[in-house]
């Protein structure tokens, strides 16, 4: 393939290439540090400590407790454990509020749990840009009310939600708050009190580490039944031996973006501005779907 037919790759939003450091990072994980984090074995031990490693650089990044940290298959499980592992743990309150335009994670989770386990769900709208009023959510909570799930950023239009501002109103009201951050991560601070949130989804192949790798921010004392039960892993929030080379990757990757993030914020959105100066410019009577 020549330079000049080389395809310029602009989806970067679907899933990102694994980078060269974090392939580096996880490939001892495949090779001959295999151990299972489980055994009590050196090799197991080993392993062990290599996922402690990740799950404290992830935990650095949202600026949260390393136990806190849980690690899935990707930003789909996470948001499925968020909604329904929440809904589980409060069996008395059997109302969901979430938006219109969430991810189709957020919004099958939602369907389900109507339709298998009775909870009502207010769906709430958003304006012409894509952008929920933090008024409307809190006026969408009852007393049942057992989450609001709103997420960081959209992963069609990129429009960024108040989310600190849904969650302070949330807690006023004494619900739990989920985001699902999986288009955020590298691009916006996830600091985890500034946010406020209790629950957050990330999924690692959009940031430059492989798929099926993901994590849920799990705020202590929030109650949550696992969805996936077995062993102890995960301090008893998901069963199954550890996907150890992708949790190293995920780490890895995670402290990459977030050292890059200032320098990657500044030159991409320069790339947006000029693109849509240079549609409007060209294009009659164009519009913008989302907010400039």
């Amino acid at each position: 393939m020549t330079e000049a037919s080389r395809p310029i790759y602009l989806d970067y939003a679907s899933t990102t290439p694994v980078h060269p450091l974090v392939r580096q990072s996880m490939e001892p994980y495949l090779q001959q540090e295999f151990g299972n984090p489980s055994s009590l074995s050196p090799l197991g031990r080993r392993a062990a400590e290599a996922c402690e490693r990740a799950r404290a650089q992830v935990a650095r990044v949202l600026a949260c407790h390393d136990d806190e940290v849980v690690f899935t298959s990707g930003g789909s499980e996470s948001d499925n454990v968020a909604l329904k592992g929440v809904a589980l743990a409060q069996p008395g309150r059997r109302h969901l509020v979430t938006t219109t335009v969430e991810h189709s994670a957020v919004l099958g989770a939602a369907r389900d749990l109507q339709e298998h386990f009775g909870v009502e769900v207010t769906y709430v709208p958003v304006d012409e840009r894509g952008i929920v009023d933090p008024a409307a959510v809190a006026a969408a909570i009852r007393p049942d009310t057992f989450l609001v799930s709103v997420m960081l950023a959209n992963n069609e239009i990129g429009t960024i939600q108040p989310i600190a501002d849904i969650a302070r109103l949330a807690r006023e009201r004494g619900v739990l708050m989920h985001t699902d951050a999986v288009q955020a991560a590298g691009l916006l601070d996830l600091d985890i009190d500034r946010l406020g949130v209790d629950l957050l989804s990330l999924s690692a192949h959009k940031f430059y580490a492989p798929k099926g790798i993901g994590v849920l921010y799990v705020r202590r004392g929030t109650r949550l039944v696992p969805l996936i039960h077995g062993g102890d892993q995960e301090r008893r929030r998901r069963a199954g031996t550890e996907n150890v080379a992708g949790i190293v990757a995920c780490g890895a990757a995670l402290e990459l973006v977030e050292q890059h993030r200032p320098a990657t914020c500044t030159r991409l959105t320069s790339l947006r501005d000029r693109l849509i100066d240079g549609i409007e410019a060209t294009v009659p009577g164009v519009l913008l779907n989302g907010d400039r």
